[in-house]
């Protein structure tokens, strides 16, 4: 650690330019001689937290304002010094903000109603106090809300005058001056109304102001908002009823535009100053303070209602937020945060010289001279050229935001007329199919046929749409699917004005939207029940596969203060729903290969069953208890126990628990072992399927549970091994093949690894297992019939086919035991046992497989335009490559299987053999 002494000649020369370029700092100098011998030989920290009892025998007024004024010199010349940096500054003003309006609402409680507590009276800090980054000579912009039942008043008095009373006396002991300065001056012009409403508002009037009639820049302001003093339970309180209304999970792109218009005119305004220079204004600039500030806000307001680790009130934390959330590139939130400091710290300067809040550079030479050198430069020549590079950086960055909000695509733009024969030309001449029929649902849609349009605010918002969305439809390669797709998400969504300003905000999503609806049924009904899907989309992540387990868990896991366990189901329902729709989309426009998506599906999968459980655990417990040396443990098999899941995949989960039958949970309701895991196992089902306002989830699938549906949902360990050897079917060891622990403990996994290890290593008769398996498929054959003619995974030479050979073989040789098929196959094929091609065939029809099951559900045969999405998907050119590829695989799918069962015949639907 580093010693005062190491800094004494760094505070020697900070005093020395404070005194000759400062005439408030060299007063302050003079003042306080004994806080600045404390600073210089102890440090910091302890020169603070002596000015916290110093004065104490002065009037609270008079205590404040020597404090405060002891302060700011201590802060400045270690400022100056260099031995702290801007960071540490506004933090230990705005802390002093926060213990002065304790202080000063103690006093005036104390002298209006002794013996009273300061109650039912709260301080909303906002803007640089509310962020704690308060500085030199900053107001703080308070807002003052009292709870008329707790208030204290004196007799005869009404709460109402009360509270203003107390607001008054507050506001004139803060700001009162007197030969030491003064507290802070303080502006409530950020109080709702504020050109009608008294000084202090109820706290219930407040929160209907913000719930119906607040305006964008009070949704802005609130960004950087906290109870900062007064009563600790009604402040709070305030705080939390507002959550909703500042961080909102829908986008509305309105609200930015109008925040990139506020700095335009902020700009426009400010003309003068957009040339750095003499005259420049740090704050509201071109490439000043407040751009790295509205940059930070916009993109809070963005992400932040559905991401709550945005939602830090300092911007340099949410600089370092956005940028750990991919929001932000990593070296462009660094550069603007390294930029904010400097910024700040001349800015800082500015207002050391004379305690004023000012944001210019002097426009007189001597003047900039005299700022420049209580930096430490030589002069004021040398200031404007360290900023020079700042500004033009941050304006850069701050310019693509604006133009972010600008972009249109002018160029593929309809003119839509109101008159019907104008408007059917415009729709042809734009080549739109059947213009007539198209012109007739457009008037239908202006007409109020659909209700979210009904609304002027709707209507406006689709009205600036509609013509670029319109020749967006006319290159799409399905226009009458698409449409008909639209028009149902039209009269479907509940609102569409989110919908649209995002569309027109962002016009490249435009394309994205025509593509999901003129290829995959199942996005485009996900998005008719939830318009905001398309919000995720404008992440610069957005088309990144999704992470690993942990990471998606994490991100499930995050909830608000107060969430109870139907919002924590919820929570999960809508962020899995958003990255399922997410792969979805990054499968449509060809971003990554299939099989990749299927392996973000399960891991997403996989992530909401750790979440959930997880979840039920903790709510069953709090009522049953736990069982000792016991847990629960969840088994996938099938595609979730492969790793590789489809849009539309159901999971296969056996539920078990460790321990020993027979124990007793230790809660409230004890339950016996048994019956405790298996009411766990219902309730994690509940928490998977059944839906919810937020909408379903997953179908879970417990037949391949010991003794299937007639058996328990959940046994230990014990009774599943012993089942396992002594009871289970061939075809229930094969599907143990793909068994995988998605749920439990370390210990409890390898437990259950070794278990099943041991009973797939078992030897058996290798005919048996033929015959057992031929038997099996035979039965699927004969109750499970393809649903069309693409359905590769029940045709013969398929999918399913393929898993058949893997297992049996598996069984057979005791070799190639991974659940994930692609892996087995692999291993098999450097055994001998199976042909390369057969590896390549199955990945080639999990591709098919996968992209089918959002661009053809049914398995039917798709349009053709879809059909060159599903070629460019499997890696063919073209359609006819593809079915002569999947024909090849699956011949050669037919000929592994007649090596295998020794020329038997893979059984068909319909009786026949095929060879």
């Amino acid at each position: 650690m580093t010693t005062p002494a190491a800094h004494a000649d760094a505070y020697a020369d900070a005093i020395a330019r404070a005194r000759t370029h400062s005439p408030f700092l060299a007063l302050a100098l003079d003042r306080h001689p004994v806080s600045l011998e404390v600073l210089c030989s102890q440090g910091v920290d302890a020169a603070i937290q002596r000015i916290g009892t110093a004065y104490s025998d002065a009037p609270v007024g008079e205590c404040l304002r020597r404090r405060k004024n002891a302060l700011a010199m201590v802060l400045a010349i270690a400022d100056l010094a260099g031995v702290i940096g801007v960071e540490k500054v506004t933090h230990c003003l705005s802390d002093f903000a926060d213990a002065a309006l304790d202080a000063a609402l103690a006093d005036v409680f104390a002298k209006r109603t002794p013996g009273e507590p300061v109650r039912g009276f709260a301080v909303i800090a906002l803007g640089k106090h509310g962020g704690q980054e308060l500085n030199y000579s900053s107001d703080i912009d308070p807002i003052f809300i009292y709870d008329p039942d707790t208030l204290p008043v004196r007799p005869r008095e009404d709460p109402a005058d009360a509270a203003q009373r107390i607001a008054r006396q507050l506001i004139d002991l803060m700001s009162a001056r007197d030969g030491h300065g003064y507290v802070f001056r303080m502006d409530l012009r950020l109080r709702p109304a504020a050109e009608v409403t008294p000084l202090a508002i109820p706290v219930d009037a407040a929160l209907s102001h913000y719930e119906s009639q607040a305006l964008t820049w009070e949704q802005a302001a609130y960004i950087r908002s906290r109870a900062a003093a007064g009563d600790r339970e009604l402040g709070p309180y305030y705080m939390e009823a507002l959550r909703p209304f500042i961080w909102r999970r829908s986008l509305d792109f309105g609200t930015i535009d109008e925040i990139a218009a506020l700095t335009r005119q902020i700009r426009d305004h400010y003309s003068k100053g957009q040339l750095l220079g003499p005259g420049f204004d740090l704050k509201r600039g071109r490439g000043g303070i407040r751009e790295v500030e509205f940059f930070t806000q916009a993109n809070q307001l963005i992400h932040g209602g559905r991401d709550p680790v945005l939602r830090a009130r300092s911007t340099l934390d949410a600089l370092s937020a956005l940028a750990s959330q991919g929001i932000v590139p990593e070296d462009e939130a660094a550069m603007l945060a390294d930029h904010y400091r400097i910024l700040r710290t001349f800015e800082h300067r500015l207002q050391m010289v004379d305690d004023q809040q000012t944001h210019s550079l002097p426009q007189d030479p001597a003047a900039l001279n005299n700022v420049a050198q209580l930096h430490g430069l030589a002069d004021g020549a040398a200031m404007i050229a360290a900023l020079e590079g700042v500004t033009g950086e941050v304006a850069q960055v701050y310019d693509g935001l604006i133009a972010s909000q600008r972009s249109r695509d002018d160029d593929t733009v309809i003119t839509l007329s109101s008159d019907p024969e104008l408007l059917v030309d415009a729709l042809a001449s734009a080549g739109l199919e059947a213009p007539e029929a198209l012109a007739a649902r457009v008037q239908a849609w202006r007409g109020g046929a659909v209700r979210a349009l009904r609304s002027a605010a709707g209507r406006k918002a689709f009205e600036a749409v509609l013509p670029a969305l319109l020749a967006a439809f006319a290159d799409a390669p399905d226009q009458a699917g698409a449409l008909n797709r639209f028009d149902d998400l039209l009269r479907q969504l509940p609102s569409t004005v989110n919908v649209f300003r995002l569309l027109q905000a962002r016009p490249a999503l435009m394309q994205t939207m025509v593509d999901i609806l003129s290829h995959a049924p199942p996005l485009a009904e996900s998005l008719a029940r939830r318009g905001d899907l398309l919000d995720g989309l404008i992440d610069a992540s957005a088309y990144d596969l999704v992470g690993s387990v942990e990471d998606i868990t994490k991100r499930l896991s995050r909830e608000e203060p107060g969430d109870d366990y139907q919002q924590r189901l919820d929570a999960v329902r809508v962020r899995v729903g958003e990255m399922r729709f997410g792969l979805g989309v990054q499968l449509i426009e060809g971003r990554h290969d299939p099989v990749a998506i299927a392996g973000g599906y399960a891991r997403v999968a996989e992530a909401a069953i750790i979440r959930l459980a997880n979840c039920a655990v903790h709510e069953f417990t709090l009522v049953h208890g736990k069982i000792a040396d016991s847990e629960p443990v969840i088994l996938a098999l099938g595609r979730l126990g492969g790793g590789a899941l489809t849009h539309a995949s159901d999971l296969d989960l056996i539920f078990l628990f460790s321990g020993e039958i027979g124990e007793e949970s230790d809660g409230a309701r004890p339950l016996g072992s048994t019956q405790y895991y298996n009411r766990l196992a219902q309730r994690i089902i509940a928490a998977l399927s059944v839906p919810t306002a937020a909408g379903a989830l997953y179908e879970v699938d417990t037949r391949l549970r010991p003794n299937g549906a007639q058996g328990l949902l959940a046994v230990s360990f014990t009774s599943f091994a012993d089942y396992q050897r002594d009871q289970a079917w061939t075809w229930e060891h094969m599907a143990l093949c793909r068994a995988r622990v998605v749920y439990g403990s370390e210990q409890a996994r390898a437990t259950l690894g070794e278990i099943i290890a041991k009973i797939l290593h078992t030897p058996r008769d290798a005919d048996a297992i033929a015959a057992a398996a031929l038997k099996m498929r035979t039965d699927i054959a004969a109750h499970k019939r393809p649903i069309g003619p693409l359905d590769i995974k029940l045709l013969p030479g398929g999918l399913v086919d393929i898993e058949f050979i893997v297992h049996t073989l598996q069984l057979q040789h005791r070799v190639g035991f991974n659940p994930d098929l692609r892996l087995a196959l692999a291993e098999l094929v450097e055994a001998g046992l199976v042909d390369a091609a057969l590896k390549d065939a199955h990945d080639l029809l999990t591709r098919l497989l996968v992209t089918l099951r959002l661009v053809s559900p049914d398995c039917t045969e798709p349009a053709p335009a879809s059909q060159v999405l599903i070629a460019r998907a499997c890696g063919c050119a073209t359609w006819n490559d593809l079915l002569t590829t999947v024909e090849a695989a699956r011949g050669h799918v037919v000929a592994q299987w007649n090596t295998v069962f020794g020329l038997a015949d893979i059984p068909q639907p319909n009786g026949r053999k095929d060879r």
